[in-house]
């Protein structure tokens, strides 16, 4: 009675060492450092950009001890987390905006480690902070696109019109599209047009100076307010949708005042590439090639030429990125990069009206990014300083000829790299930004809750642990000991898993571990005292062992169960630091269970399995 087979001490001994390997990483502090990444995803790093990074530290004299170079990106450690700001700062201003420059920590597991694919537990921004960006909506323009895009609206509803309501010109001037007609009957029979539900929300005037007719749609202070607005809710929701995308467990994206919005990232480990993705405003713009006598065309380059360097494209958009719901990255035929796009229905209407019409013409699809450059101007103290300026960078992506009409479903050729390729994907799948933005400020957060009250909830722990040892070896002896045990075990299989699954701990997750110890012992407190009772009523030291597991077990799975139900719930309806809580108490309820229940019966049938015994310590 009470012997376990072998199998079940070598599952247990197996779990224990899976456990023991991937807790080990997070006895390994990361290094401070700054991580140098080109704009463009296709470009490469070369080692001469780490050697001027590298001068311009020495020149401050900044200490570094280690470079990592990889195709995308480059690495230097530094010795010491207070330098890390001006740090970035240097080597900012020695490279210039053609690179992103970023805090980071370098991890220091040991390779025999990390093959193994063993990685530290994520922190929250409450214990070792993460990155802090704080964006500004540059909503100048927001106005100015909107109304370009109603102006093609209404060239298209005048030309679907017919010769009735030929104009001259239609363009934006300020804040108003201005339509110039040869006549007032052809200007009031536009006016009729121009009143439509399409255009409803502008201000309809009409005017005449001399020989020339208007009409004049305005946009009005509250349109434009709204107008600013949506595009800061736009940016808003994109940003949650690229924070979705990059991984990151328990963001923060809000809104801050009027046109800026907060985004903290705890535990991100590459904040080189979530500043890339997170401050790109890509998107695309799909025109018909334009004809040799067309006057509203313009002149585009080719981002990657081959052949042609430059071709021309009518000024009129046939849709933008915005109107695509999913992108996802892949290879053509010739095992070259695309991005296999799926448009909503208005945009698979205007995509299929724009074809049918132009099979064996070209259709160019335009690329068009917001970056920054580098440029000198005096400052009011007469010294010459570098200031980042934003400019977009417009270029054709791909010509194709159109060789029947296209719907919904189409693909993108003519991309540099399968990063590239997988980089538009994400961009256009998360949802293009509504209006440029530019980062204010970026800084790693510290423990917003101060280093007392980490090192309290580190101290909680700690003194918990310490009090549960305590009173279990002095309330049950031996069996205190296997309960002990099995506590620490517990607490490793719960920091492995944590490790495994890239949770975030917070110190309301502290909290939860520290629930769980006491809930850990709850199990075994149940079992002695079940084998107790069983000793005073008459049962045998064996028999006692045997009915105190099997008669606790059901209490114990009832409790446990309840508790894990309650945890869910607080997951499903709570926020950041809730969840934090609850996803450390679900997992700790699991590892207890296993170690209370499996792990205490190994230790006692070990000790005291098969062997006639006629008094029990407990």
């Amino acid at each position: 009675m009470n012997r376990y087979p072998l199998w079940k001490y070598l599952l247990l001994l197996g779990v224990l060492a899976v456990a023991c390997i991937f807790a080990l990483p997070n006895l390994y502090a990361p290094d401070p450092a700054i991580q140098i990444t080109p704009q463009s995803s296709a470009a490469e790093l070369n080692p001469a950009v780490l050697t001027r990074a590298g001068e311009a530290l020495e020149a401050a004299g900044i200490t570094y001890f280690g470079t990592e170079l990889s195709r995308d990106s480059g690495l230097l450690r530094l010795r010491e987390r207070e330098q890390q700001l001006a740090a970035k700062r240097i080597i900012q201003q020695a490279l210039g905006f053609d690179y992103v420059v970023a805090l980071n920590l370098a991890p220091t597991t040991p390779e025999w480690l990390a093959a193994l694919g063993a990685e530290p537990m994520k922190l929250g921004l409450d214990l070792s902070g993460g990155v802090h960006f704080l964006l500004e909506v540059d909503t100048t323009d927001i106005i100015g696109v909107y109304l370009e895009t109603k102006a093609s609206q209404l060239r298209a509803a005048l030309r679907e019109a017919g010769s009735d309501v030929r104009y001259r010109a239609v363009r934006v001037e300020g804040t108003a599209i201005e339509a110039v007609f040869d006549s007032a009957e052809r200007r009031d029979r536009a006016a009729e047009i121009a009143g439509g539900e399409e255009f409803r929300e502008l201000l309809l005037e009409r005017q005449a100076t001399g020989d020339r007719y208007l009409l004049r749609l305005s946009a009005s202070p509250s349109l434009i307010d709204e107008r600013e607005d949506y595009a800061v809710t736009q940016n808003l929701t994109t940003l949650r949708n690229r924070v979705n995308e990059l991984g990151v467990s328990e963001p923060v994206v809000q809104r801050q005042g009027r046109n800026r919005i907060v985004v903290q990232l705890p535990g991100v480990q590459d904040t080189a590439a979530a500043k890339r993705i997170i401050g790109k405003t890509a998107n695309l713009e799909f025109r018909l090639e334009a004809n040799e006598d067309s006057r509203a065309r313009q002149v585009f380059e080719f981002r990657n030429p081959e052949g042609e360097a430059s071709a021309w494209l009518e000024r009129e958009v046939v849709i933008t990125g915005d109107r695509v719901v999913n992108a996802s990255a892949g290879y053509d035929e010739n095992g070259q990069p695309q991005v296999n796009i799926t448009l909503d229905g208005e945009g698979g209407r205007a995509m299929s009206r724009a074809t049918r019409d132009n099979i064996r013409r070209r259709l160019g699809v335009l690329f068009i990014e917001t970056r920054q450059r580098t440029e000198e101007r005096i400052g009011e103290d007469g010294q010459v300083e570098k200031v980042p300026v934003s400019y977009q960078e417009k270029g054709i992506i791909s010509l194709a000829t159109i060789q029947s009409a296209l719907g919904v479903q189409f693909r993108i050729t003519g991309l540099q790299s399968p990063g590239e390729a997988s980089e538009l994907a994400l961009l256009l799948r998360a949802g293009a930004l509504a209006a440029p933005m530019k980062f204010v400020e970026e800084r790693t957060v510290g423990p917003s809750l101060g280093e007392a009250n980490i090192a309290a909830g580190i101290t909680s722990i700690q003194i918990g642990l310490a009090c549960v040892v305590v009173f279990m070896l002095f309330y049950y002896r031996v069996f205190g000991i296997f309960a002990n045990l099995a506590l620490a075990a517990n607490v490793v299989i719960l920091v492995a898993l944590m490790s495994m699954i890239g949770g975030t701990l917070t110190l309301p997750g502290i909290a939860g571990m520290v629930l769980t110890m006491g809930m850990a012992v709850d199990a075994n407190v149940l079992i002695f005292s079940r084998i107790r009772e069983e000793l005073r009523y008459g049962q045998t030291v064996q028999g006692a062992i045997n009915s105190g597991y099997d008669r606790a077990y059901t209490s114990i799975v009832d409790s446990n169960v309840t508790t894990l139900l309650v945890a869910g719930i607080l997951y499903l309806i709570g926020t950041g630091p809730v969840q934090g809580f609850a996803v450390t108490l679900s997992l700790g309820i699991l590892t207890s269970m296993f170690t209370a229940i499996l792990g205490t019966r190994a230790l006692t049938n070990l000790v005291f399995g098969g062997r006639t015994l006629n008094r029990l310590w407990i």
